[in-house]
């Protein structure tokens, strides 16, 4: 097994540049198991939400729904992740301000993280507590 940092997972997913995605491609789909930790996951999604690639909710779970059918990728913890993805896609956007804004995919996977530690050290998690108002429409939330 081998892992890759946000770089190069973001350059095989956008093929943006001349040099490096080949080279990424040829990790990616080359005979090794490719292991993407949670902080790689993290990374990329502020990166593609950012404001260079300003992708929407819908673009964010399609794209890391793909990294699930690659191969050759192996995910640090890919049952928390696809929970995560399913209660990032469920949340609702809420009025904060003048605005609406959605939970964003770090609050669920933070949510489903503590969820997931939880249940392995079998310690029982009473909540996750933000601020976040937006977070706080990922079920095992709440206000502090």
């Amino acid at each position: 097994m081998i892992a890759i940092d946000t770089n190069v997972l973001l350059r095989y997913l956008l093929d943006d540049d001349t040099e490096q995605p080949p080279k990424a491609k040829k990790i990616i789909m080359g005979t090794d198991r490719v292991l993407v930790t949670d902080i790689v996951i993290i990374e990329t999604v502020w990166t593609l939400k950012g404001k260079k690639y300003k992708l929407d909710k819908e673009q964010i779970l399609n794209t890391i729904y793909k990294l699930f059918e690659e191969p050759n990728i192996v995910f640090e913890d890919g049952q928390t992740i696809w929970r995560a993805l399913g209660d990032y896609a469920a949340a609702q956007p809420v009025k904060v301000g003048k605005k609406l804004k959605g939970a964003d995919f770090p609050d669920a996977l933070i949510v489903n993280k503590a969820l997931y530690i939880s249940k392995q050290t079998s310690q029982p998690l009473k909540s996750v507590f933000t601020f976040d108002k937006a977070a706080q429409e990922i079920p095992g939330t709440e206000q502090p």
